[in-house]
């Protein structure tokens, strides 16, 4: 297993490739991110290159501090605006020259962000991923060792001895196994249940109940957020 020397780099050369193959009914279709479609996930995909923390700021405050939905509506405004032949040719460009958040956010979390992404839009289309197994390794790693507030991978993952089968990576110990494909573990680790059923193991079981846990949780406080919402008055 060779890994590149800019492996982000590498990644989003190939990922611009990937994304020109893909139809206007292809980007119109929902992700695995829940709340985008393939459109707004590439618009995401975009911003992170090139937000800049002003920007971030105005979001938020509109969003009653939460980045979260502030990350959620500037994608979507950014896919109402410019179609995806027009966000592929930005992203294309960001690659050589990011601006913003883009400089300075940490780029093995770019790696993770713009590949588990690039699963959420390839899986829910049915495509197989492409990706290099090398750079797969590298987002698990991260995933496992590198708490991130937006990503529940190594909690989800915490007493878990997690294998892939089509690379070298392993981690953890211990009975409760997880074996599957490095795509698929990634992906599952990132919050998406949708890859349970093709992992295998006696810790699988624990995963899911774990997933099942935090998706209830957050589901909990969007219903509470979309209830503040819709109330004027703020009751």
């Amino acid at each position: 297993m060779s890994v590149s020397h800019n492996p982000l780099r590498a990644n989003d050369i190939r990922f611009v490739d990937f994304s020109a193959s893909l139809t206007a009914n292809d980007w119109s279709q929902p992700s695995l991110c829940t709340q985008w479609t393939n459109h707004e996930v590439l618009a995401h995909l975009v911003l992170g290159y090139r937000s800049s923390v002003s920007e971030l700021a105005v979001g938020m405050f509109r969003h009653r501090g939460s980045f979260d939905r502030a990350n959620a509506a500037l994608a979507a405004e950014l896919a109402l605006q410019r179609d995806p032949t027009e966000l592929i040719d930005e992203f294309a460009a960001l690659i050589h020259c990011p601006r913003g958040i883009g400089r300075v956010f940490p780029r093995r979390l770019l790696l993770g962000d713009h590949i588990i992404h690039e699963l959420d839009i390839g899986f829910a289309l049915g495509r197989k991923p492409a990706i290099d197994v090398a750079a797969l390794a590298c987002v698990l790693n991260t995933q496992v060792r590198v708490p991130n507030p937006f990503v529940p991978a190594a909690a989800l993952a915490r007493g878990l001895n997690l294998a892939a089968t089509d690379v070298d990576w392993t981690h953890g110990w211990g009975a409760l196994t997880v074996t599957g494909g490095a795509a698929q573990l990634a992906s599952v680790l990132a919050g998406r249940p949708w890859g349970l059923d093709q992992l295998s193991g006696a810790g699988v079981s624990e995963l899911r109940s774990r997933l099942w846990i935090r998706r209830h949780i957050t589901g909990v406080s969007r219903r509470r957020i979309h209830s503040r919402l819709s109330d004027p008055s703020g009751r």
